[in-house]
């Protein structure tokens, strides 16, 4: 499958000019015979010294099929017990690699991707894509996902040159990490309805166009769910499709707005372990146990919107002594208070929420129930229930609560603390 990115970079009706930097996207079976006749003959041989980076897990997955390509690159393989995409690993890479690199190929999953993209645009070189699994959309992106200072933050980077995805090795990716790909796509549910909810009350930027695409996704996934379960080839070619359509998407939009939002910040709370110990899970499964707890939320609240028991309350801070409290525990209280600060909240026009209330309303009641989400995510092993990943039941309210705080974006679940609902 070749995937023509240049179809999503046009003049939109939305007023911007998408811009698609990906040159080539190749997702199928010998797509590394495609890499390695490219880095001969093709558009990839002026670069003469290539860096590959990977860990200890993808090389071991990759070394036989990717032999020759490794055989003309300086291979660093980073240990892949608990490998973070942070300033460590970065020093390491960077003290380890050589003056004269020109290309960087990551080959991996989202944490080396996001390595490999930052240290790109760090150094101004580029790099190519070799996704070893469809766990995650990140592989188009133009921005990484970096912890610092125990907090995850969305940093500019660069996208691949390249995406070169061959179905002989993600296929065989373990189950669990395609279930985490799948999780992903699912959640774009919650985030897709927080940009609209967010674009009707602030006038937000929005984009249609960016959106069908990630509705694309979503149609492909849940088309193919049993076979991604199965380990069918076919299937998991369009779990990889799906991702890296989320992916454009989030180019096409210049920010990860298309693609994470509320379902992301339940991922994010758990992964700074303020309110938990820490948890086995991928972030996929993250993301998908946020998912379906943030839609329950939602139902709830757009329940009480269409039945006339939600009404507009001014913002009061009502959180605050809570995160002095969770946050302050763990020495991260200054640089949550700093991503939130001007707070969001000040800026919302009451009166213009109250006049939005319904059409938020009927933009959740268009959301999958509860049940129906579970069952598709159930269908392909995904996670679901908080006891999927190891988290306590009770920590439900705290994260409903708390996860707003990890990123400065409007969603439904921030825009609640200013929403008073009568009769429970």
């Amino acid at each position: 499958m070749r995937v023509d990115a240049d179809d999503l970079a046009r003049s939109c009706s939305c007023g911007k000019e998408h811009k698609i930097a990906v040159k080539e996207i190749v997702i199928e079976a010998g797509a590394i015979k495609k890499l390695e006749e490219e880095m001969s003959e093709g558009m990839l041989k002026e670069y003469i010294s290539p860096l590959v980076i990977c860990d200890t897990n993808t090389y071991g997955a990759t070394e036989e099929i990717m032999e020759d390509i490794y055989d003309r690159c300086q291979v660093l393989v980073l240990d892949a017990e608990d490998l973070q995409a942070d300033h460590q690993a970065i020093r390491i890479v960077e003290n380890n690699m050589e003056e004269d690199i020109d290309l960087i190929l990551a080959v991996g999953a989202g944490t080396i991707h996001d390595i490999s993209r930052f240290i790109a645009h760090r150094n101004k070189i580029p790099f190519i894509s070799v996704p070893t699994a469809a766990s995650g959309d990140g592989y188009a992106s133009s921005v990484a996902a970096m912890t610092c200072k125990g907090v995850k933050k969305t940093v500019t980077a660069v996208s691949p040159l390249c995406i070169y995805a061959d179905t002989d090795i993600f296929a065989n990716a373990p189950a669990r990490l395609t279930s985490a790909g799948v999780s992903e796509v699912l959640g774009k549910y919650i985030c897709l309805a927080d940009w609209k909810i967010s674009n009707l009350v602030t006038g937000e930027y929005f984009c249609r166009e960016t959106v069908k695409v990630e509705e694309k996704a979503l149609k492909i996934v849940r088309s193919s769910l049993r076979g991604i379960a199965s380990g069918e080839k076919d299937d998991c070619e369009q779990l990889m499709y799906a991702l890296i359509l989320s992916g454009l998407a989030t180019e096409m939009a210049g920010n990860s707005r298309p693609a994470s939002c509320a379902e992301h910040h339940m991922s994010h709370l758990w992964e700074m372990e303020v309110i938990n110990d820490h948890l086995n899970a991928l972030h996929g499964e993250r993301v998908s146990v946020g998912a379906l707890m943030v839609l329950k939320e939602y139902k709830r609240i757009g329940h009480a919107i269409l039945k006339g028991r939600c009404q507009v309350k001014p913002y009061n801070n009502e959180d605050r002594q809570l995160m002095e409290e969770t946050f302050g525990k763990k020495g991260l209280l200054k640089e949550i208070q700093e991503e939130n600060e001007p707070e969001l909240l000040l800026s919302i026009d009451l009166s213009r929420l109250q006049y939005c209330l319904k059409e938020i309303g009927e933009i959740i009641q268009a959301l999958p129930e509860e049940e129906d989400l579970r069952y598709m995510l159930k269908k392909a092993g995904c996670a679901a229930d908080p006891g999927d990943i190891g988290l306590d039941e009770g920590s439900i309210p705290l994260s409903l609560k708390l996860a707003p705080y990890t990123r400065r974006r409007l969603s439904l679940l921030r825009l609640s603390k200013l929403l008073e609902i009568r009769g429970e």
